[in-house]
Parts: C-alpha cells; sequence; structure tokens
C-alpha cells in the first residue's frame, strides 16, 4: 500500500512531524509534477487529509498554552 492509498484512520496514528514532512513530501511531488491526473488527485486528498492531522495537533498544543497561561494568570491573581 502507498502513502496515498493509506486510508484517513492511518492517519490518526501519525504525530505532527511525520504528518509534516509527509504533507511537505505530497506538495513537492504536486509541485514538480510528471503525475497523472488521478495520481495527482490522490496526492491532493492526502494532502488535505495530512493538514487536517497538523491543524489538529497545533490546535491541540494552542489549547494546551492557553491553559497553562490561564492558569499563571490565575495563580498570579490569587497572591
Amino acid at each position: 500500500m502507498t502513502d496515498t492509498e493509506q486510508t484517513t484512520d492511518d492517519l490518526g496514528a501519525l504525530g505532527y512531524e511525520q504528518a509534516r514532512d509527509e504533507l511537505i513530501e505530497v506538495v513537492r511531488r504536486l509541485e514538480t509534477g510528471g503525475t497523472t491526473l488521478e495520481e495527482s488527485l490522490a496526492l491532493w486528498e492526502r494532502g488535505e487529509a495530512l493538514a487536517k492531522v497538523c491543524r489538529h495537533w497545533l490546535e491541540g498544543a494552542r489549547a494546551r498554552l492557553d491553559a497553562a497561561l490561564a492558569e499563571e494568570r490565575e495563580s498570579e491573581d490569587g497572591d
């Protein structure tokens, strides 16, 4: 099975760095060209799914940072 044939379920196991690196490779392949229309569409779909994984990780990181900052502000206000 190639990367473009993996299901979206497979993406859930990817960490941010893995998804980002694969997304970079997908973009590189699309920009280079030389693929059939069908391959290009499959790469595009894979890229969209990888971008969604990256967005999920980044949103989670943002939520953790926001929570930590809010906790810090609360402890400062309590002093």
